[in-house]
């Protein structure tokens, strides 16, 4: 974009390829979500997608998107990597590093997963203005203004690049070799209650889930609902079966809204989410 800012996805294997049960890919919801969004089409045309295996590279080749293919030595981030295993941990880790190269490029950059639906522009719920550094989800919202008491999800956030940005994930990937057992966002939770973005001075904004919302907590307000995140849940194919119906949820919310704008207040009042079945029952 003109202010250097860029939205940044990373995809593998199981992301891109259909199962033989699937007639979607959890690509096809993401990029779905863009169409049947708000203001969200000409984002695209600010989309890199990160592939970290070359079966993901040549698929979003094929599809004349933005592609980069990140290289990682002897690992391969091919198949689903279930939350909380190894090779998730060490996927999220290759990534803060990524990420991290892109900060010091000089680049602002949203990050989202591929299981966040995009059905408005967030941009237009950011801070104006520059004011934050950090404006990062949180799985459940709270009105305490104490940063060590918010719950953050790595999943979906917009940072500025600067020298306090570039110092905190410097900070956040140098922990990656004493922390055995957490994933990267735990650790950033910790520094975070540790004090670290007071010693920096980073103005950080927490994302209301009204806005910015996700199965861990729903957004009960469909008619401001920005983002949509299949967070608290274990597995990919739990993943794209709620987000389908969560999609499925936003297409006859419209409809109805096309067809009677007069009374919108109303069918929003009147929308309840689908329950999240898959994903509650992807724990047991």
């Amino acid at each position: 974009m003109p202010n250097r800012t860029v939205i940044i996805a990373v995809i593998n294997k199981a992301y891109v390829e259909r199962s033989v049960n699937e007639e979607a890919t959890m690509l096809d919801l993401f990029l779905e979500s863009f169409w049947v969004g708000e203001n969200t089409r000409p984002l695209l045309e600010h989309l890199l997608l990160v592939a970290v295996n070359q079966t993901a590279y040549e698929r979003c080749q094929f599809r004349r998107l933005l592609c980069y293919r990140l290289m990682t030595e002897g690992v391969d981030f091919a198949g689903e990597k279930v939350y909380m295993s190894q090779d998730f941990i060490n996927m999220m880790w290759r990534r803060t590093l990524f990420l991290l190269e892109i900060l010091k490029r000089g680049y602002n950059f949203i990050f989202t997963d591929i299981d966040v639906m995009w059905l408005r522009n967030p941009f237009l719920r950011l801070s104006p203005l520059e004011e934050a550094d950090l404006e990062i989800s949180v799985d459940t919202f709270n009105d305490d203004p104490r940063p060590e008491n918010k719950y953050i999800n790595t999943g979906f956030y917009y940072i500025r690049s600067n020298s306090k940005t570039i110092s905190l994930f410097h900070t956040w990937y140098s922990q990656k070799n004493n922390s055995t057992g957490k994933k990267e966002q735990d650790v950033l939770q910790d520094l975070i209650r540790g004090g670290l973005l007071q010693k920096l001075n980073l103005k950080v904004k927490f994302l209301e889930t009204r806005y910015f919302s996700g199965f861990c907590q729903d957004s009960k307000d469909i008619t401001a609902v920005t983002t949509m995140h299949a967070n608290c849940c274990r597995n990919s194919k739990a993943k794209f079966r709620d987000l389908t119906t969560a999609l499925r949820d936003w297409k006859q919310f419209k409809a109805a809204v096309f067809q009677h704008p007069e009374i919108i207040d109303r069918i929003g009042l009147d929308f309840k989410w689908t329950a999240h079945t898959e994903c509650l029952n992807s724990w047991q």
